[in-house]
């Protein structure tokens, strides 16, 4: 079974694409709308292939990839291709990732809390001046 997500051969569709001649609109026509878009100086579409298959009964039913296509597509304020990058799944094995992990530290004083600890405290504030005064 073969489960296909993103822009079907978009590794063919790519090489349509000319750097200073293509415009948002043929970028539209040819691949579609993008997986992500983004807004920096320049627009900036990535596009994204992935295809994943089973593997045999033995394997316990697996997932194998066969396809992680991903290209990244920078356009200019005039709405044309500035410039184009490419990776497949290749790529992807020449690029180290670290494998270092952020620590999330979490304290039960969140912004909620302080915020009806202290109002807690302010309602209570003037009972306890009344009860002073009795």
């Amino acid at each position: 079974m073969v489960k296909h997500h993103g822009v079907h051969f978009l590794d063919k569709k790519q090489q349509k694409l000319i750097v200073d001649k293509t415009n948002k609109n043929d970028l539209m026509t040819i691949l579609g709308p993008p997986s992500t878009k983004s807004t920096f100086d320049n627009d900036l579409w990535i596009y994204i292939e992935r295809k994943t298959e089973g593997s045999s009964i033995l394997k316990f039913g697996r997932q194998k990839m066969t396809t992680n296509n991903v290209l990244i597509i920078e356009i200019d304020n005039k709405g044309l291709l500035t410039k184009k990058d490419f990776f497949n799944i290749n790529h992807l094995k020449d690029y180290k990732f670290t494998e270092n992990t952020t620590e999330v530290t979490y304290s039960k004083k969140t912004f909620v809390y302080d915020f009806l600890s202290s109002m807690r405290q302010k309602i209570d504030n003037p009972r306890k001046k009344r009860l002073k005064n009795n």
